[in-house]
């Protein structure tokens, strides 16, 4: 909800108005907190007291209730990606089809309430323990993940159940890594077909490596990842410029790419605290009281919407660790009715592993 100033009705004295010019202070220096840690809890406390200090006399902001869906109308797909006789929806970049309004449970875009929500989770991000990935690794990422289809010959699209997705994922980008669906044959990633020299006419053709494309917001190695700005607005600068092109609405370019960094790859605690406050920074971002992942769990989510879809990022209610993400469909359409979920995702294990194909031992409670 965006919250208008009101002109204050009484005068306070000056004894009366010196406690709450300090209470808007810097908190002092917590102990057995590094700098690090110290500077984000500074900030997630500055910005609760910017919205929930009474100021001039205003009684302090009750908690708001729940709402319930609200379903509003929808236009037709935009365009769709025909593969192997299957149709996958997407309608993130449809033309004239912007716009940051509240998807079913959603609150006013533009609220504080999702900066403070981002601003703990960036906290919790920054306390998370994590060993070191060194550059001959993979990144092991599983998850469940289901996405909404439509028959070549089109018909109603369909969300299928959700399915097993295992990934790895070089650390260092240089050996290909793997992707191994359900139900389908495993894929390599970013391994490079060999290009063939010829010296001479009737030669042995000699092999070599084509040039590698160097890592980027869209192609990211956990190397590069670990490498990204810590600096909230540096980084969302960075995010900003590397996805300029990618769609018609930057801000949604912007939450769209974090969410993918958030999604498959490991991101070094400060990095991923940083990735939190950035999004904070992107206009229309709301806050979803409840939301489900692939895997059935629920939590609180962080959401943006766009052309006709919302994009949530769901997060434990207590613990503030991605969960995973969700697309809702805002407006009904050819893609189906608004409320529809046609996306969703659920990260269930990350790890660091020798080799593709090799998974990380279970952990004993």
């Amino acid at each position: 909800m965006n919250f208008t100033s009101r002109r204050r009705t009484h005068h306070r004295s000056e004894e009366t108005e010196g406690p709450g010019l300090t209470a808007l202070l810097p908190p002092p220096s917590v102990p057995g907190l590094d700098p690090d840690r110290e500077l984000l809890l500074k900030q997630a406390l500055l910005r609760e007291a910017a919205v929930t200090e009474p100021r001039g006399g205003l009684a302090p902001r009750a908690s708001r209730p729940r709402r319930r869906l609200v379903r509003v109308m929808v236009p037709a797909v935009a365009c769709a990606l025909a593969v192997g006789g299957v149709v996958v929806v997407n309608l993130a970049d449809a033309p004239g089809r912007g716009g940051t309004t509240a998807a079913p449970g959603g609150r006013t875009p533009g609220t504080s309430e999702a900066a403070q929500l981002l601003d703990r989770i960036a906290l919790a991000a920054a306390g998370q323990e994590q060993p070191t990935v060194r550059a001959d690794q993979f990144v092991y990422i599983e998850s469940k993940v289901a996405f909404a289809g439509q028959s070549a010959g089109g018909g109603e699209v369909t969300m299928p159940p959700a399915h097993t997705r295992q990934v790895w994922l070089s650390a260092d980008g240089s050996r290909p890594g793997l992707l191994r669906e359900e139900g389908e044959p495993d894929s390599l990633l970013g391994g490079d077909a060999p290009v063939y020299d010829l010296d001479g006419r009737g030669a042995t053709p000699r092999p070599r490596t084509a040039h590698k494309k160097a890592a980027s917001i869209s192609d990211p190695t956990h190397e590069y990842v670990a490498s990204l700005p810590t600096d909230p607005d540096a980084l969302l600068k960075l995010i900003r410029d590397e996805t300029h092109g990618q769609g018609q609405d930057p801000d949604q370019r912007a939450f769209t790419a974090i969410g993918d960094l958030l999604a498959e790859t490991w991101a070094p605690p400060q990095v991923g605290a940083a990735l939190y406050q950035a999004a904070a920074k992107i206009p229309g971002v709301t806050v979803i009281d409840a939301a489900t992942d692939a895997a059935g769990r629920e939590g609180v989510a962080v959401a943006r919407t766009a052309h006709g879809q919302q994009t949530q990022w769901i997060f434990d209610r207590t613990t503030y660790a991605f969960l995973g993400e969700r697309t809702v469909l805002t407006e009904s359409g050819d893609a189906g009715p608004a409320g529809a979920v046609v996306g969703t995702s659920a990260v269930l294990t990350r790890a660091a592993v020798d080799r593709t194909g090799e998974t990380p031992a279970p952990t004993t409670a």
